[in-house]
């Protein structure tokens, strides 16, 4: 059974958005493993701060199942479809890692490329599962999370 890792994410009614995203995750997929909530500024555009999180599961679902889901979550939650890519969300829900799947031809890519790129996803991710490798680097995710750099200080841990 693969262990999927999902980024939350919210800059509008953060609270709000991030707790109901949590509550339909555990309906849908039952127990998660969540990370601690951090905040950091939008990126590429501007607009309010995000409330991030990743949360993992265990699932016999197949990979376009859970896709589903998650569009579906995101949509109960307000996401309008459609809109520009880099704009205020009320819930963002990325497909992080499937197993070790590494899907490079079609939707969703995965790994999905935002783990090497923002401390937003890294940051939560290291969080929960620091021993986990990264299934196209090998490196462990607390590996990639020290080599982070600087990058690193946008993130700031709430809970």
């Amino acid at each position: 059974m693969p262990s999927v890792y999902v980024g939350l994410g919210s800059n509008i009614d953060r609270e709000s958005n991030v707790r109901d995203g949590i509550a339909a995750l555990g309906a849908r997929f039952g127990a998660l493993l969540r990370s601690a909530v951090f905040e950091s500024p939008a990126e590429g555009f501007d607009g309010d701060d995000f409330y991030n999180l990743v949360v993992g599961f265990y699932t016999e679902e197949s990979l376009e199942a859970v896709a589903h889901a998650l569009r579906e979550i995101e949509e109960a939650q307000g996401r309008v479809r459609g809109a520009p890519k880099l704009t205020s969300r009320t819930l963002d829900l990325d497909l992080l890692l499937f197993g070790d799947m590494i899907r490079t031809d079609s939707p969703p890519i995965l790994p999905r490329e935002d783990i090497v790129r923002f401390a937003f996803v890294l940051g939560p991710l290291a969080d929960i599962a620091p021993d986990l490798r990264h299934p196209a680097l090998g490196q462990s995710i607390a590996e990639l999370w020290r080599e982070f750099g600087e990058k690193r200080h946008s993130l700031r841990r709430l809970e």
